[in-house]
């Protein structure tokens, strides 16, 4: 396979990128040209901020071919394009062929939640400790037990039952690939109930429910009814913010209502969006994030 390499300002990369495609290229990919250098901007904001920019000022173009001939042709028929006047060809190179599939799979290995609760995907043996186990690969829907605030909200669940805290009924509010409804699910709740906005977070929470051999109720927010024991929520601060009401008119008296994708710096907004209808408290932390909990 070949790559060849480009240049080009923020305004060209669009038209760059779907020429590329048309042009039979395997894959297109856009970095920051300026990475590691003085004039490095963030692209992304902050979870529920704007972002600070649309693009890059400069973007290199990696484009991928299966033959240089292919490669060459497309160099050949871009530099005859008006948008391609800004834009530089930085080099054409020959990639090394690869297992992508194995290189992809290797960046994902079992997750600790507890000494004893892990996440395996498929392609590894759980380890010797592991009591409960969450088989889940990488998917379109977010949840793989990585970040921070999935861990949070999966080692709340099993501290409560080791520590013989009945779950009862669940609502997994957004649920995405579904890890926090199966992670309660397999540690003892009565039932659970996992909605999403997201119609492929709802399918793929289906299809790995069936692979754990855990029984949800599994749709849209409008099969969120009546109320619940434990209530979990893993969003982002301006979200949980706009459900508050909501959310905390699923919780059961007594209950328990846990929320995450909440930085340490959003603790003071999302307790006062919250305190009408029950006092938040921070019960965990990691890498910046809190996992913010309150009983109803």
């Amino acid at each position: 396979m070949f790559e060849l390499r480009l240049m080009c300002p923020q305004g060209s990369v669009e038209d760059l990128s779907d020429a590329l495609e048309a042009l039979d290229a395997l894959s297109v990919s856009v970095e920051d040209a300026d990475a590691q250098t003085d004039a490095e901007h963030a692209l992304f904001g902050e979870p529920g901020m704007p972002p600070p920019k649309s693009g890059w000022d400069r973007s290199r173009v990696l484009a991928l071919f299966a033959t240089e001939s292919l490669a060459r042709d497309a160099q050949r028929l871009l530099a005859a394009q008006d948008f391609f006047t800004q834009c530089q060809v930085l080099g054409l190179v020959a990639v090394q062929d690869q297992d992508w599939v194995r290189l992809t799979q290797s960046q994902f290995t079992p997750v600790e939640v507890t000494p004893t609760f892990w996440i395996v995907p498929s392609w590894h043996e759980p380890p010797a400790a592991a009591k409960t186990v969450i088989r889940l690969d990488p998917g379109l829907a977010f949840g793989t037990g990585t970040h921070p605030t999935t861990r949070m909200c999966l080692r709340w669940t099993a501290q409560r039952a080791e520590l013989g805290h009945a779950l009862g009924r669940v609502l997994d509010y957004g649920c995405g690939s579904g890890i926090l409804a199966m992670g309660a699910a397999k540690h003892g709740a009565k039932a659970v109930v996992a909605v999403d906005i997201d119609p492929a977070a709802v399918e793929s929470t289906l299809a790995n429910a069936e692979t754990n051999h855990v029984q949800l109720l599994v749709g849209l927010p409008d099969k969120a009814v009546g109320q619940f024991e434990t209530v979990l929520a893993n969003i982002l601060a301006t979200p949980l913010k706009v459900l508050a009401p909501l959310l905390c008119t699923h919780v059961a008296p007594g209950g328990s209502l846990v929320l995450a994708g909440i930085l340490e710096r959003q603790v003071s907004e999302l307790q006062e969006a919250y305190q009408p209808y029950c006092t938040l408290r921070v019960s965990d932390s990691e890498d910046g994030w809190v996992l913010m909990t309150a009983m109803l």
